[in-house]
């Protein structure tokens, strides 16, 4: 009784131990009398019982490595601190379980001899703007390294560059003094600006002002010089006026005394008296003039008077 029952317990556990499940997101390699025999997919799959062993079973889904922070020396001799994080996953089990030892901790050590090599490239200064470029760069890297292994590495990000207290303490020391200096340009710039403009302003309230002291001086002159036309047009109009009058008073003159042999000299007087009259308002103009007169015509004139007066009636 107790063989059976032994028997039926060990065929059982061979039973038993021959029923493999693999769940969803993860695969396993199977060894059959230590060689490689093939790979179990997500489900229910048999194994031989003594002959086959599942060797490696791992997850194919994407998987993240945090990389500590690692001191770094930049191209400048800065020492700073670097760390990141690595996204990947694997493609393939058999070169991930058979190529490499340890492969997380393969990917790491290689992460972080990348990490520094690519860190000793740059300036200090580099290294704070460059940060997308240097993901860039660590991924292609390191997807490259890792492909033999059956590795593929999808992400790769720097999570913080920290320089040393001492270097921090310099670069903010430089930051305030870079501050100071651009607050102390921007001061000189905004005066220089207000003296431009102030300078601007007085030139052009110096411009407008000689146009318009031009434009009064123009404007004067053409009041003055109308001024002058029209009065020189009414002084001539007067002169014409007044040579008429004469001329309408000799002519009276003359047809009053007809056949009269004094009309000749009646004239004259007339003509003499209009000539002094054109003397005496010459000589009260503010001008000074010079007149030119006949010393021999104003006795003459003078006689014809007399003798027209002294005529009987």
């Amino acid at each position: 009784m107790w063989p059976w029952i032994a028997a039926i317990a060990i065929a059982g556990g061979a039973a038993a131990s021959s029923v493999k499940i693999v769940e969803q997101g993860n695969e396993a390699l199977i060894e059959r009398l230590g060689q490689y025999n093939g790979k179990l997919e997500p489900g229910l799959s048999f194994l031989i019982p003594g002959l086959d062993r599942v060797a490696y079973q791992e997850t194919i889904r994407e998987k993240v490595i945090d990389v500590p922070p690692q001191n770094c020396i930049t191209r400048d001799n800065v020492s700073i601190a670097a760390d990141a994080v690595i996204y990947w996953r694997i493609v393939d089990m058999e070169k991930a379980y058979y190529k490499v030892q340890n492969l997380q901790s393969a990917i790491l050590n290689l992460a972080l001899a990348q990490i520094r090599s690519e860190m000793g490239k740059l300036e200090l200064d580099e290294t704070f703007t460059a940060r997308e470029q240097i993901n860039e760069i660590l991924l292609r890297e390191l997807d490259i390294a890792t492909d033999p292994w059956g590795v593929k590495v999808t992400r790769v990000e720097l999570k913080e560059i920290a320089p040393a207290k001492a270097v921090m303490d310099s670069m903010e020391l430089q930051m305030a003094a870079e501050r100071k200096k651009r607050a102390a340009v921007l001061t000189s710039e905004g005066a220089r600006e207000s003296a431009v403009n102030s300078a601007r302003g007085e030139a052009e309230s110096q411009v407008l002002e000689a146009e318009a002291r031009k434009k009064s001086t123009v404007l004067n002159a053409e009041a003055e010089q109308q001024r002058i036309v029209l009065e020189a047009q009414a002084n001539r109009q007067q002169q014409v006026l007044k040579a008429q009058a004469t001329a309408e008073a000799v002519n009276i003159v003359t047809q009053a005394l007809g056949s009269d042999p004094n009309a000749g000299n009646a004239a004259q007087l007339l003509m003499a008296l209009g000539y002094l009259n054109m003397g005496e308002t010459i000589g009260k103009s503010d001008s000074s003039k010079v007149l030119f007169m006949d010393p021999g015509s104003i006795p003459a004139s003078i006689q014809s008077m007399m003798a027209i007066v002294e005529k009987p009636q």
